[in-house]
């Protein structure tokens, strides 16, 4: 075969429809495999730059702007690791202001506690060292989520510092008080005559209506239902005076009061257990805080099976006068009522009651 050799330029050798256009040859490894040949437009290469541009571009931005989203991602972290430890700080948190509500619920008991010790003992609380008390400046507290929180806590934990304080020298008044008065401390009505939760109070001192004659009258004891049979138990040491029933000759308001006995405690107190079932103790008698003098009866003008209990207190006129009962129960918890008749260090008037005959004195 024959061949016809070209002459003339390179340019005018090739086609006119490749003239604009690139070619890119692949050649492989093996030389028995075949050449590939791949042909672009000048608009093609065009596109193919301005891609590579927009990429190399973004690539940079990325590398410029990924530090900051990374850190954003890591203060995002950082962020909901703060909000969970805020919660679990809170969380703990409210038990202990809780914690600190019950302890000034409890030294304010005892507060009151020791306010009916001096009561029982006749002390001047007013002239306490102890009765201006001993203010605590709450602790200054930064602005905070739980700023209210926190603050509540201190003025709480301020007042419970200050009642420690004072109950310290209450406590150290009382102590020596008790010292120097041993034998006063021991005549001194302090415990209740039945047994804790064997009674429910049905009638308290002071002003009441009558249940038999409904009219309002002066109540000088107290009245504690409890279970007949159940035991009465001296609250002091004490004389028995009187143990049995009343002449009706004598005086008819006392014979209402059915099986009684009368307890002489010293030269300030005598205690009166009245409506009893059986009488376990004899005139002249001489008992111990503790001791059994009766059992609840319904004896005397009574609807049902309780105790009638009255302390009466030498006054400064030497008369001896009652005066509410629940003051020299220092076993019990009182009533909010009790409470506050505690904290005014006051209690109903006596008046318009039964004097004491000289067989009970």
């Amino acid at each position: 075969m024959r061949v016809r050799r070209r002459t003339g330029p390179p340019e005018l050798l090739v086609p006119p429809a490749k003239r604009d256009r690139f070619e890119l040859q692949i050649h492989p490894s093996d030389i028995r495999s075949r050449v590939r040949y791949l042909f672009f437009s000048r608009r093609q290469v065009a596109w193919v730059a301005v891609g590579l541009v927009v990429y190399a571009v973004f690539i940079l931005a990325s590398l410029w702007i990924a530090p900051s989203v990374i850190g954003n991602l890591l203060s995002y972290d950082r962020y909901q690791d703060l909000v969970a430890e805020r919660q679990r700080l809170g969380d703990q948190l409210r038990p202990l202001v809780s914690r600190l509500d019950e302890l000034a619920v409890e030294t304010e008991d005892l507060r009151l506690t020791l306010d009916r010790i001096f009561l029982a003992y006749g002390l001047d609380g007013e002239r306490s060292i102890g009765q201006g008390g001993y203010p605590f400046e709450p602790k200054p507290v930064p602005d905070s989520i739980y700023a209210d929180m926190i603050r509540a806590g201190t003025t709480t934990e301020a007042r419970v510092e200050e009642q420690l304080r004072v109950l310290e020298i209450f406590t150290e008044e009382v102590r020596a008080f008790e010292t120097a008065r041993r034998d006063q401390i021991r005549t001194t009505p302090s415990v209740c005559p039945l047994a804790h939760d064997s009674f429910v109070l049905t009638s308290p001192f002071g002003s009441r209506r009558n249940p038999f004659t409904n009219a309002r009258d002066f109540h000088a004891g107290v009245d504690l239902a409890a279970t007949e049979g159940d035991a009465i138990r001296a609250p002091a040491d004490g004389l028995v005076v009187f143990a049995g029933r009343y002449p009706l000759r004598r005086s008819a308001a006392w014979w209402r009061y059915g099986n009684l006995v009368v307890l002489q405690h010293g030269e300030e107190f005598v205690s009166l257990f009245a409506h009893c079932h059986e009488v376990q103790v004899r005139k002249g008698q001489k008992v111990k805080q503790g001791d059994i003098l009766a059992t609840v009866g319904s004896t005397g003008l009574s609807t049902n099976p309780h105790l009638h209990y009255e302390i009466r207190r030498r006054d400064e006129a030497g008369d001896l006068v009652p005066v509410d009962p629940r003051i020299y129960m220092l076993d019990l918890k009182l009533t909010d009522r009790e409470k506050m008749l505690v904290a005014t260090r006051s209690a109903p008037q006596a008046d318009g009651y039964e004097p004491l005959p000289r067989l009970l004195q």
